[in-house]
């Protein structure tokens, strides 16, 4: 997991007014976030939009990130999903030469009991050639990771090598770094709760606002890891409201209305998802420049 601390980012994935994927932006993405000193990338996520996105396109994302990124960080890519076979047939048949973990997430709709969220993520882990990484993100599945599972998981399937916590459980999130082993990495998969999860011993986050900001949360993290605090938070209150905004009328709509004012890519996103509202966007515009003078 030492490949994975510190600040990574789920980007984006682009799109042009036909709703193609724009690769050309997806390139300015990838190199914006890496010269901001971004530890790692994170490609089909939810921020990525992949449940939007057919197979072909998903490797194609996946062909172009590796291109681009030529080994310059560490990549992670999104295959998950609620069906554990279809999860392991993805797996089986993506190329992930290149491709340094999975992030998994949470099995949706379908309600898993505990017992059956073990077995789906011990599955994956079986037939997965490189490092997972469970994703726990009720918020959207309907269907916690608790702490008791995600120990059993940690301490019994070696090719699980960290979570992506984004319960907003402190509590949990706590009991999780307290028992696991020593080669487990807890990220905080929330950037308004970066510093409490990395200050209770978790590893850095897996970032939204970094697709805009890279240097920033990088700096972020960096202190906060060093135990510096004060200057961690400092960063964190001047950017609090940009937090807020990027969730406020879904997530990649805000973090996409902001690239599209720094001219990095279009403000479009794939349905169900809509661009957000023109009050939310003069707010988001607003805060750029405030902060941009700061």
């Amino acid at each position: 997991m030492k490949r994975f601390k510190g600040a990574g980012v789920a980007i984006v994935t682009p799109f042009k007014n036909d709703s193609s994927i724009d690769f050309s932006a997806l390139g300015r993405v990838i190199n914006h976030v890496i010269k901001g000193g971004i530890n790692y990338i994170v490609a089909l996520g939810t921020t990525g939009e992949s449940v939007t996105l057919t197979k072909d396109e998903k490797q194609a994302v996946i062909s172009f990130v590796l291109e681009t990124n030529d080994g310059r960080v560490p990549l992670i890519i999104g295959i998950g999903g609620n069906n554990t076979q279809e999860v392991v047939t993805s797996i089986r048949h993506t190329d992930l030469t290149g491709i340094d973990g999975i992030l998994s997430v949470a099995p949706y709709y379908n309600k898993p009991t505990q017992r059956g969220i073990f077995q789906h993520f011990k599955t994956i882990a079986t037939w997965s050639p490189v490092p997972v990484i469970m994703y726990n993100v009720p918020g959207r599945t309907g269907c916690n990771i608790s702490a008791e599972t995600c120990l059993e998981l940690a301490h019994n399937c070696e090719n699980i090598t960290g979570v992506k916590e984004a319960s907003g459980d402190m509590t949990q999130i706590m009991k999780i770094i307290k028992g696991k082993p020593e080669n487990f990495g807890v990220i905080s998969g929330d950037d308004m709760l970066s510093i409490p999860v990395i200050a209770a011993g978790g590893i850095g986050v897996i970032s939204v606002l970094a697709n805009a900001f890279p240097a920033v949360c990088s700096e972020l993290v960096s202190n906060a890891l060093k135990n510096n605090f004060k200057s961690a938070r400092e960063i964190h209150f001047k950017y609090l409201e940009m937090i807020e905004l990027l969730f406020t009328e879904g997530n990649p709509s805000g973090v996409k209305a902001m690239l599209s004012f720094m001219n990095i890519c279009q403000n479009n996103v794939r349905l169900p998802l809509v661009p957000v509202s023109r009050t939310t966007m003069t707010r988001i515009q607003k805060v750029i420049e405030e902060v941009s003078k700061a």
